[in-house]
């Protein structure tokens, strides 16, 4: 299993590469869907905000990570997303948007993904070849 993580991480499987790219492609229409639903379509009690912030961008930043981006531009495209995201949630009806907590909770699980997929590529070779 560790030895399937480790590739994955790495990228060297191109088949799997267009899988996550289209995964992180649906991740990012179904976060900015849910967050620019005007506010009378949303739960009037929605738990765990912060928390739903940091895990959908820390599945963000890793889905991109495992499309084989550079994992400093898989956390600033995930930053960049949820920066755009915040601000146009302005324009909508019953959201408030720039909330700098929720970009800190963006950022934070994008930045998390990006330390776990460092993690995994920086184990020695001879644990990557098994």
């Amino acid at each position: 299993m560790l030895e399937w993580l480790q590739r994955m991480a790495w990228g060297e499987d191109r088949k799997w590469r267009r899988r996550w790219a289209l995964l992180a492609g649906l991740a990012a229409l179904m976060i900015a869907v849910g967050s620019l639903a005007p506010g009378s379509e949303m739960p009037s009690n929605l738990p765990w905000d912060k928390a739903n912030h940091f895990i959908g961008y820390a599945g963000l930043s890793g889905l991109l990570g495992l499309a084989g981006m550079r994992l400093p531009l898989a956390f600033a495209a995930a930053m960049s997303v949820g920066i755009a995201i915040e601000f146009l949630q302005i324009s909508v009806a019953g959201r408030s948007g720039g909330d700098w907590a929720d970009i800190l909770a963006n950022g934070l699980g994008a930045a998390v993904a990006v330390v776990v997929l460092l993690g995994l590529r920086s184990l020695p070779l001879e644990q990557r070849s098994g």
